[in-house]
């Protein structure tokens, strides 16, 4: 249950994993998960046992996973209510010491059942636009059947505001997302969504450049971007923001803030 032969902590601001974890019940099958060794990394890093942990997109789980592995108490949401049932069905196995984790339908631009300054530690996937469809158009609001970039980085703005009012000042909140092309050109959607929660308060902490491996179109798509001039997105953006303290003085970290 919990043989980590294949994790080694990172300590670069690139990351790159050709083998993904298989420990616990991860599970690989679910589409655009990310590894459990980027959630461990985020854990280990920014959080100690007994912490609460909050992943308010949660899919496949991969976060309480690691988060009942690591003791700490975790809340996960998602609004795809069968992303919710693998994610407690991957969470029915027992670990000592115990800790808590919960998972419930949710929309992330609505966390008014949490109070203020609750969570020692933000971590989540959201979907790239409509990269992946995970409920084909079926779930209204889900984040993953947008195609406008302004629609989806307004969504992501006020998921951004939640999560920064409940997360406890000088912690942390790490959000991995990757970018896009439309029309053969380079969309920085990861770009677009690190200033709208630096637009919410947030200051960067770290850009980790996450590479992709095994990607299962890269070959389909080799052919054509050859033929069209352009490079396969091999990489993604792991951004670690933190929560100034109250009145906390900003102006050594202008160059973080949102200009």
């Amino acid at each position: 249950m919990t043989d980590f032969a294949e994790y080694t902590p990172e300590y670069t601001t690139i990351w790159s994993f050709p083998e993904r974890g298989n420990w616990a019940t991860h599970n690989a099958k679910y589409r655009g998960n990310f590894a459990p060794q980027i959630a461990r990394n985020i854990i280990e890093m920014y959080s100690e046992k007994g912490d609460s942990i909050l992943d308010p997109m949660v899919g496949a789980g991969t976060t309480l996973i690691e988060a009942k592995l690591l003791a700490r108490n975790a809340l996960g949401m998602d609004i795809n209510p069968e992303a919710v049932r693998i994610s407690e069905k991957a969470l029915d196995f027992k670990h000592q010491p115990p800790s808590k984790q919960k998972v419930q339908v949710g929309d992330a631009r609505d966390l008014s059942f949490l109070k203020d300054n609750s969570f020692d530690l933000i971590l989540t996937h959201p979907p790239y636009m409509n990269i992946i469809k995970y409920s084909n158009g079926q779930i209204p609001g889900d984040l993953s059947n947008m195609s406008s970039l302004p629609k989806f980085c307004d969504e992501i703005e006020i998921i951004a505001k939640e999560l920064f009012r409940v997360l406890k000042p000088d912690k942390f909140c790490a959000i991995l997302i990757g970018d896009t092309r439309k029309g053969r050109h380079y969309v920085p959607l990861a770009f677009n969504v690190m200033r709208r929660f630096q637009k919410a308060g947030f200051v960067l902490k770290e850009d980790i450049i996450k590479i992709q491996h095994n990607c299962k179109f890269t070959e389909r798509w080799r052919y054509k971007a050859v033929r069209d001039r352009f490079y396969l997105i091999m990489h993604e953006h792991l951004f670690v923001f933190r929560k100034p303290n109250v009145d906390e003085d900003l102006s050594k970290l202008k160059f973080s803030t949102f200009l």
